[in-house]
């Protein structure tokens, strides 16, 4: 046979070509697992890639906020760059682990695989039962629970605490029957993890952003919305005057930065980096920094005296 005649394709048995199919697929998953994270590659890489959300004062989209700060630290711990990625909220937990997934209430529907692009999610993320089966969190960076908020002029007067959360949820819930109501999926206001049908709300859901559910209340688009404290405490501070907080509709929650599940050591070096900060008030000082009236509602978590 030629040289000329080899160059041409030639008839291969059929074990041979699954051989190379499977090399082929092998070659095009290898991009994506190798810059998939965790703190060696990460060091290898040189970067620390922060998926972020704009939210309250933890990723402003400005370049700034809680989050961005703590991460640009944490990076610097870790002697490596700092990169912001920004992400919206039904992109992130994919953006993290390769998967999207999607949640109704407490159920979750798996939707295939997609691109990792990030390290860690950290813009205020509500620790909440159905994305800790999914992601891995580390320790608490923020004090949070779910509110009821309605225009100032609203015909409601916010509750007055009782002997009980339970009962002070009762009471929030109980003035929404035939009103309406917004919240947003796949955030922690997603009305279906508080049971919110069940009060007779008209509920919708919100396509908008987090930050613009205040406004949206302020211009008449519902009655009441959910909030979390950090956007509430935001609001209240941008808006005074013209939205109040009628009560809780659900038990305290917590925020904190997630990690891929398999990520351990990198959740544990930011554990390790957030306890220095605590320790020596740097923490305290930072949270301060972007939510000055958090130590009235939440006295324990921080100290504005250190």
């Amino acid at each position: 046979m030629s040289d000329t005649a080899s160059c041409f394709p030639v008839y291969r048995p059929r074990t041979t070509r699954l051989r190379w199919l499977v090399l082929i697929m092998t070659l095009l998953m290898m991009p994506a697992v190798a810059f998939a994270g965790g703190l060696a590659e990460i060091k290898e890489r040189g970067v620390l890639r922060h998926l972020g959300v704009p939210y309250a004062n933890f990723v402003s989209g400005a370049g700034d906020g809680m989050d961005v700060e703590l991460m640009q630290g944490f990076a610097k711990w870790l002697g490596v760059d700092y990169a912001y990625v920004r992400i919206d909220w039904s992109s992130a937990i994919g953006a993290l682990i390769g998967e999207q997934v999607k949640a109704q209430g407490d159920k979750i529907e798996r939707e295939g695989p997609v691109p990792i692009e990030g390290d860690v999610i950290a813009n205020g993320m509500t620790v909440i039962p159905w994305r800790e089966r999914v992601v891995l969190f580390g320790d608490t960076t923020f004090p949070t629970q779910v509110w009821l908020v309605s225009r100032a002029d609203a015909p409601v007067a916010p509750i007055r605490p009782g002997n009980s959360l339970a009962e002070d949820i009762v009471r929030t819930k109980s003035v929404l029957d035939g009103k309406t109501l917004l919240g947003k999926l796949d955030t922690c206001l997603d009305p279906s993890l508080y049971d919110m049908n069940a009060t007779g709300a008209k509920v919708s859901l919100f396509q908008g952003t987090l930050n613009e559910l205040a406004p949206a209340i302020i211009s008449n688009e519902s009655e009441f919305t959910l909030l979390d404290v950090p956007d509430a405490l935001v609001a209240l501070e941008k808006w005074p005057g013209q939205i109040k907080v009628i009560g809780p509709v659900s038990e305290p929650q917590t925020m904190a930065p997630a990690f891929r599940p398999g990520d351990r050591d990198l959740r544990d070096a930011f554990n390790t980096y957030l306890a220095e900060l605590r320790a020596d008030g740097r923490f305290d000082r930072l949270v301060l920094k972007y939510y000055p009236f958090v130590a009235d509602y939440f006295p324990d978590f921080v100290s504005p005296e250190r």
